[in-house]
């Protein structure tokens, strides 16, 4: 027989700062209430736009905030861990003491078992730790309880690639239930089954993980722009701005893929085989006169380490440059040699003269709370000077996702997205050629990360990138240099999967090094294309296969819409039952289809 639901909250209403978030008590009077039932084993991706209510609805869960209406029902014995985006180690002496506080602390073994496969000492200090050793301290209490249900707040910020790709395996074992907020698309695409869509007050569930969310999005959007064609015309533009908004610009970075794509292929004409930072050119000269950053023989040790090896690179104005590594391996010295801030110990770094350079660093230094959104951007005028160009502000402010109306707002009262996307909005405005982002996806939610990429794909200069947002920079650089921890500086044309790529690719023989002026070698003619004929029943698959999906999908949805009356399982428990079987093997059957077409697709598009 079909499990219950683990957790349960029906009628879900909430209000905040005067208004309703969630479930208005009358029509008209604010967002419809939030039902949501989590089933054993759910892997659950929550997405909204920041200030939506995400966190607020996994305090809710985690019974932090009590409910102004509605019920919650939790299953009897199940434990609940949340693992907060920003836990308060303040009077703790140690990330030890932190992990052991609390009514349901988990054993001091269990915690360092967990610790250690993260490489985090617990005896830190946690007034000087810093923020990656926190996060995985807090994600060694959380995972050391052995919840059934863990509520997971952004939990890949300040990790490094390393420390995600464990998280990322640890998650994929684990047999509880768990609901995650994250801006990593790479994450919620490995791992989530299910997604939840907030969106103006409204809880939408879907039986598909973050891959299939955009178009799930889209269609829903579609679908209110038709009804909105029978509202007045004030309405219709408030229906319609989140449409546009979302499906024009999706639709502008087809194009602006195609194009990063174009200038992966130029630069890697002119990165030699070997990875290495030496560039074959077939105008040097030309190239040279385009340079904005020169690095020469650049090394810097510390102690008895070399965190940087001897390296060149030529950075020509336009290159969208990431620096990828775990914690540690020296991304932030690379990035502050190639800036400037700190010299080598041997070699050169020399800059164009007309370089001039915005830094948004991860630190993000606050910002006043009592100043309003008007004395940021504009000094408390109603216009903003954007890269040479005059802009009302209410209209600039628009462009970054916030409501107009908010000019007037206080930081303080802005969420911590919302103040790290101001941030972004007034260090984008300034006249500069050369843009450095370090960590600039901590704190931004998802929409708000399509414009990140959209004005970085229009910023006119160069643009070095400091991340671990694989997605991030996989849509956004044309070269990635990659940092293992020896020292050495791996430059591959492209962003984070190229890099993987190269690494996994085996070394055959001593590579060739490449001057810096010798010429390009010759493109050679592209291979003619494996033959992969299908059999008549792989055919028949490829064909027949994604008309069988759809009616799964259809089968998934009323099943689901029958399971979602809270009622059903104590009047017709075996009604419940067989319905719930049949929408498992429903789900299994599509996920079985899905693969095997793709597999299929993959060798008809060779």
């Amino acid at each position: 027989m079909a499990q219950p639901p683990i957790l349960s909250l029906e009628g879900l209403g909430l209000q905040q700062g005067g208004r309703w978030l969630f479930g208005g008590p009358k029509p008209g009077e604010g967002a419809e209430p939030i039902d949501l039932h989590v089933l054993p084993g759910d892997r659950l991706a929550l997405i909204g736009r920041n200030g939506a209510g995400k966190t607020t609805l996994l305090r809710l869960i985690d019974d932090r905030i009590e409910m102004d209406r509605g019920t919650r029902r939790v299953k009897p014995n199940t434990r609940i861990v949340f693992l907060e985006q920003e836990p308060d180690f303040r009077g703790f002496a140690s990330l030890m003491d932190f992990a052991l506080a609390g009514e349901n602390a988990p054993a001091a073994h269990e915690v360092e078992a967990i610790a250690g496969q993260l490489d985090i000492d617990m005896a830190r200090d946690a007034a000087t730790a810093s923020g990656g050793e926190r996060r995985r301290a807090a994600i060694a209490r959380a995972l050391a309880q052995d919840p059934d249900l863990l509520l997971l707040d952004e939990p890949t910020n300040h990790l490094d690639l390393g420390a995600i790709d464990w998280l990322e395996d640890w998650l994929s074992r684990y047999t509880g239930a768990f609901i995650t907020i994250s801006h990593d698309r790479t994450f919620l695409k490995r791992l989530t089954k299910a997604t939840l869509w907030l969106d103006r007050g409204t809880l939408r569930r879907k039986e598909v993980g973050f891959g299939g969310y955009e178009a799930w999005e889209e269609q829903v959007y579609a679908e209110e722009a038709r009804a909105a064609g029978k509202l007045d015309a004030k309405l219709k533009i408030e229906a319609h701005w989140l449409e546009r908004g979302v499906t024009a610009r999706r639709k502008r970075n087809q194009g602006r893929l195609e194009k990063l794509n174009q200038m992966r292929a130029a630069r890697a004409a002119m990165i030699s085989e070997s990875g290495a930072a030496r560039l074959k050119l077939a105008n040097d000269e030309d190239f040279k006169s385009k340079s904005v950053i020169v690095a020469e023989g650049i090394s810097k040790t510390f102690g008895d380490r070399a965190v940087i090896k001897p390296f060149s690179l030529r950075i020509q104005n336009g290159d969208r440059i990431g620096i990828v590594g775990a914690n540690g391996a020296g991304k932030t010295t690379l990035l502050k040699m190639l800036t400037g801030e700190l010299e080598p110990d041997e070699g050169t770094v020399t800059h164009a003269r007309t370089l001039s350079g915005v830094m948004i660093d991860q630190q993000r230094k606050l910002l006043e709370p009592g100043a309003s959104v008007r004395d940021i951007l504009a000094e408390g005028g109603d216009w903003i000077d954007v890269r040479g160009s005059r802009k009302h502000v209410q209209a600039y402010l628009k462009e970054f996702l916030f409501d107009p109306k908010i000019v007037d707002t206080k930081v303080g009262i802005l969420s911590g997205g919302e103040r790290s996307r101001l941030l972004l909005a007034r260090e984008f405005a300034r006249t500069a050629n050369l843009l450095v982002l370090d960590e600039p996806t901590n704190d931004l939610d998802l929409e708000t990360l399509d414009l990140l990429q959209e004005v970085i794909a229009d910023f006119e200069g160069t643009v070095l990138i400091v991340s671990h947002d694989r997605d991030f920079l996989d849509k956004t650089v044309t070269v990635t240099l990659g940092l293992d921890g020896s020292g050495r500086v791996d430059v591959v044309a492209g962003g984070y999967e190229d890099w993987q790529a190269k690494r996994r690719k085996p070394v055959t023989g001593k590579p060739k090094s490449a001057s810096p002026t010798s010429p390009p070698a010759p493109t050679p003619a592209p291979a003619a294309p494996k033959s992969d004929k299908l059999s008549y029943k792989d055919q028949r698959d490829y064909e027949l296969l994604p008309a069988r999906i759809e009616e799964l999908e259809a089968a998934i949805t009323r099943g689901e819409a029958i399971l979602a009356d809270p009622d059903l399982f104590t009047t017709d428990p075996q009604r419940f039952a067989t319905i719930s079987k049949g929408l498992e093997n429903a789900r299994a059957e599509k996920d079985e289809a899905e693969e095997r077409w793709l597999e299929l697709a993959e060798r008809v598009e060779g």
